[in-house]
């Protein structure tokens, strides 16, 4: 078999998945699960069957390869597989039903009634704190001009698989989703993930994941990724050296972290009231922690607040790569690359 050929299905799996997709029951969930990553709960409340007959029929879908879990805290959600060649009989059935049919209009229906629930708790949560997202983006400058930093950091070359740790809200991913082949988007707090599931399916999202995970055990293997973005989260943490390591592991050869933080100030208040850890962080901090990760520091830039005062918050970002030949075979980076600075 060449390597432009898919990956072949023995006899047996082949078989398996089929059986298991021929069932109606089965057959609606794969179709519904396609178009979101949903609950038993949720799917009880749209195909209108008891949770031991959808927790059974997923089971048969999950054992066969056709749909994969994980756990959110105490929910646990499904989703249709994405990758390898029972993701190709999963979407290919999918593809071969016609999005008319009666049966499959209602579930959309109810799928669109339990997507609203989700958006208004997430709405609710999100409005609950607003204020005190608002009273920090007030300190520093727009987000649009630390966006667009972001963007030019990743200009020198595409991406194809974007880590987001401590994704929040999901922005980091929904701002790259367009260019990236896949994502997948990292936090600890469940109504933080409620936030960005929300972002995500309303802006017709489908190539990136959101996952419940501490920052410091990276649900992926090494040489995942090829790039990874740190966004306003190592001041919350620890061990920022640490975080920083473990983005690192799962960096693939030649891919970038970008790390994006406070410049160090003195408002206590942020520690006191929005549960910061560290206040703001110096270049060489930074750069230690991404050096002794085994990254070669290679551009900083700083945002400093349009009003400049003592109540200004400077945003900092650092960008560093794995010194490995990439798969493109570019040169391993060198250390001078470390001395470009954006102010």
């Amino acid at each position: 078999m060449s390597d432009s050929e898919p990956p072949r299905l023995l006899f047996a799996s082949l078989l398996d998945a089929l059986k298991a997709a021929g069932e109606e029951t089965r057959l609606r969930l794969l179709a519904v699960l396609g178009e979101a990553e949903l609950t038993v709960s949720d799917l009880t409340e749209i195909l209108g069957q008891s949770q031991p007959r959808i927790s059974r029929h997923l089971k048969l879908l999950a054992e066969a390869g056709l749909v994969e879990r994980h756990r959110e805290a105490s929910w646990i959600f499904y989703r249709r597989t994405a990758d390898g060649p029972l993701a190709e009989v999963a979407g290919r059935l999918f593809d071969l039903l016609d999005p008319r049919d009666g049966v499959l209009a209602r579930d959309r229906e109810r799928l669109e009634a339990v997507r609203a629930t989700r958006a208004a708790a997430a709405q609710a949560y999100f409005a609950a704190h607003a204020r005190e997202w608002d009273e920090i983006r007030r300190l520093h400058v727009p987000e649009a001009a630390v966006e667009a930093a972001v963007r030019a950091s990743f200009a020198d070359a595409p991406i194809q698989s974007l880590l987001d740790l401590g994704t929040g809200t999901g922005r980091m991913l929904e701002l790259f989703a367009g260019g990236i082949d896949r994502g997948m988007g990292l936090d600890l707090s469940p109504e933080m993930l409620a936030v960005a599931r929300t972002h995500l399916e309303k802006a017709g999202i489908r190539n990136c994941l959101l996952r419940q995970s501490d920052i410091y055990a990276v649900p992926a293997p090494r040489d995942s990724f090829d790039a990874v973005i740190v966004h306003q989260v190592l001041h919350y943490l620890d061990d920022g050296g640490r975080a920083l390591t473990e983005a690192a592991r799962v960096l693939k050869p030649g891919g970038r972290l970008l790390v994006v933080d406070f410049a160090p100030h003195d408002l206590e208040f942020l520690r006191e009231a929005h549960a910061h850890r560290r206040l703001g962080f110096a270049r060489e901090t930074v750069e230690a922690w991404l050096i002794q990760a085994g990254l070669v520091p290679e551009r900083f830039q700083t945002l400093a607040p349009e009003h400049a005062g003592e109540q200004g918050l400077t945003v900092s970002l650092w960008l560093a790569r794995d010194p490995r030949a990439g798969a493109a075979g570019q040169a391993p980076v060198s250390e001078g690359a470390a001395d470009r600075e954006v102010a």
